[in-house]
């Protein structure tokens, strides 16, 4: 019971990494991640907070997969889907109330920007390992993606950048829409998408591994006892 419980904190603890980065990002004012980019759009033009746009699009993505998995899906699919409600729930609250600790941040020129991009990077980084490593949820996006993929019988990782690709597109609609010029997609977008895979794959590799976790995990326990 005690080691499930700490992969859910584990996997807890990867969602705040994953909603800090994405607030540096959005706070380095170089662009946002493929995955936030709608979400931004509709908060900067909308009563919505960014976590509140980024619950609101969760929730679109898990009906997605109930439509996806119909006919065919089992109790395992359902309860995985339903899974992700909570926990986009906890994800968008990370997110207001680190847009609200990091309101004060404005990047006075191009370097502390790129400062706050890296850092962006590494903290998202950070999210993508804590959240795979558990191996006990799967967040909307990527459950969207991996239920899409099993119905039409798709590579994963193709589908995954052609799902990017359209948030990112759709983003930059939406914001030409709204005010006529592209918002939230700019050089740092790309830079976050291409070096974020990079560093999730160091870290997953070389020190955050299972078994560093493990060990920390255990540490944690003897201390409680």
């Amino acid at each position: 019971m005690d080691r499930i419980l700490y992969r859910y904190i584990i996997f807890i603890a990867g969602l705040y990494f994953l909603s800090m980065g994405i607030v540096l990002i959005v706070s380095s004012t170089l662009g946002t991640t493929p995955i936030s980019s709608v979400n931004y759009v509709l908060s900067l033009h909308t009563p919505l907070t960014l976590g509140i746009a980024t619950f609101l699009i969760n929730v679109i993505l898990i009906a997605g997969q109930f439509w996806l998995i119909r006919g065919r899906g089992t109790r395992k699919d359902r309860m995985e889907i339903l899974l992700q409600i909570p926990f986009s729930f906890i994800f968008s609250v990370f997110i207001d109330f680190n847009m609200a600790l990091m309101s004060g941040v404005r990047p006075s020129g191009y370097a502390y920007a790129l400062a706050l991009l890296a850092a962006g990077c590494l903290c998202q980084a950070v999210g993508v390992v804590l959240e795979l490593k558990p191996n006990v949820a799967i967040m909307s996006a990527e459950g969207f993606v991996k239920y899409a993929a099993r119905r039409y019988n798709r590579d994963f990782g193709r589908l995954k950048v052609r799902f990017d690709v359209t948030l990112v597109t759709s983003a930059v609609i939406l914001s030409l829409c709204f005010s006529g010029r592209i918002e939230g997609v700019r050089e740092g977008s790309v830079i976050a998408a291409v070096a974020t895979g990079y560093v999730v794959s160091f870290l997953s590799r070389h020190v955050m591994t299972r078994a560093a976790l493990h060990r920390v995990a255990s540490l944690v326990h003897l201390r409680h006892k």
